[in-house]
């Protein structure tokens, strides 16, 4: 440990006197070398931009000590400071002379304690946060009245007892899982993962997460990135009460529920058989009274129904279609002998215009058949053979003999003539090279 001299002894044994400099600079000398490192609240801030330093000042319950940071050490620190931050800082005190005033010139600055690990879980919230993960959308509706509940915590904490007893008072129909596993410690959260993949493999419907109060750090498990992680993908709805009131995980953050604490995380699962009952009972009351509503408008309407004439008086309403009936009979009695005559008046015209056609018809028909049968008997064979021309046939009597080569002497031969054949028999053949026509 150093010591400082504050001046040599006079004759008469008494030191001799600084000036208010000397002092001053003689304090500031002592102070500069002791370098320390100090822990405190920060109460007083004062970070203007454009200026060369940022100044704060630390405090405890007793005592309050001005700091200075030069800009850009505060810069390079990278942390933001806050009125009722805890902060841990390395550096020595300075003593500015002309003003007499002393300060504390800070060298390192980081979070202390608590603090750091807030800061620390405030950066992993807002990444998960950022990820979508603590959105309201993808939360699910817990199942209102589940036949199986999983209760993931402590076997030997006060939260297990808390959720049992709670559950047995309300809702004592469920049957009820306890996945044990430790909630503090290093292995903490990879316990609790083990035991959601347990409870999510089961036919458990919902699963608790819970444990009882304790200090920043005991909580720090639930504050975990995988357990966060596993507790979003979880194929089950968690819902969380772990600590009090005031408590508030990154669990608590990604789960599709949060409470307060373990009693009310077994109330939100739980329906109470009282509510459930009165409930019920209210059902039933309401739906006594719309089915007597609905009764009393079918009775109306049946009523009403049942006044109509059709009912009441059903020959009204058959002497309106008895009227229409003797109209149509009446109608058609007039329509028959009256169609009647028309279509015998019809055909009288029809047969005397078919009566004038005839005349005009056949006669203009006569005349051609007139002119086509002189054509015919022009052109007819026998016509012919009037006028003095024959036909031979063969013996046959069908094949014509319209050249010697046909026959030869002694062939009999058939001669065609206007009145009759006549039956001959050929002497002898010559033809047009013999000289005879």
């Amino acid at each position: 440990m150093s010591s400082v001299s504050l001046g040599s002894p006079e004759s008469d044994g008494r030191p001799t006197a600084f000036t208010v400099t000397q002092a001053m600079n003689t304090a500031k000398r002592a102070l500069s070398a002791i370098d320390i490192t100090v822990v405190g609240e920060v109460s007083e801030l004062s970070d203007k931009p454009g200026y060369k330093a940022v100044y704060f000042t630390l405090t405890d319950k007793t005592a309050a000590m001005s700091c200075l940071m030069w800009r850009n050490v505060f810069d390079a620190a990278g942390i933001v400071l806050r009125q009722g931050m805890l902060v841990e800082v390395s550096g020595s005190f300075g003593v500015y002379v002309q003003k007499g005033r002393m300060n504390f010139t800070v060298r390192s600055l980081r979070q202390a304690g608590e603090g750091d690990l807030r800061l620390k879980v405030a950066q992993l919230a807002e990444k998960l946060r950022r990820e979508g993960l603590m959105d309201d959308s993808r939360k699910r509706r817990l199942p209102s009245m589940p036949q199986h509940i999983a209760v993931v915590t402590s076997p030997r904490g006060k939260a297990v007892h808390d959720c049992l007893r709670t559950l047995r008072r309300r809702y004592p129909l469920a049957e009820v899982y306890v996945c044990g596993v430790p909630v503090e410690g290093a292995n903490a959260p990879a316990e609790i993962i083990h035991a959601l993949e347990v409870a999510a493999a089961s036919d458990a419907e919902v699963i608790l997460l819970v444990r009882g109060g304790g200090s920043y750090e005991d909580l720090m498990p639930f504050n975990d990135e995988a357990l966060a992680r596993a507790v979003a993908k979880s194929p089950t709805p968690v819902v969380t009460g772990i600590g009090h009131e005031p408590d508030n995980s990154i669990v608590d953050m990604v789960s599709d529920r949060r409470c307060s604490t373990p009693t009310a995380a077994a109330e939100a699962v739980a329906p109470s058989l009282d509510e459930l009952a009165a409930g019920l009972q209210d059902r039933g009351v309401r739906c006594a009274a719309a089915l007597a509503q609905r009764l009393e408008r079918v009775r109306s309407y049946l009523d009403a129904v049942s006044s109509r004439p059709l009912f009441s008086n059903p020959q009204d309403v058959l002497s309106q279609y008895g009227l229409g009936l003797d109209a149509q009979q009446e109608r058609l009695h007039r329509a028959i002998p009256e169609a009647l005559v028309r279509d015998e008046r019809t055909l009288s015209r029809s047969y005397e215009r078919f009566e004038g056609l005839e005349k005009t018809l056949f006669t203009r028909f006569d005349k051609r058949l007139a002119v086509d049968a002189s054509r015919l008997q022009d052109l007819s064979p026998l016509s012919i053979l009037s006028r003095g021309y024959a036909v031979a046939y063969a013996a046959d009597g069908h094949s014509v003999v319209d050249a010697v080569s046909k026959v030869s002497p002694g062939d009999e031969v058939s001669v065609q003539v206007s009145d009759g054949r006549i039956n001959t028999k050929v002497i002898s053949v010559s033809g047009k090279e013999d000289g005879n026509e």
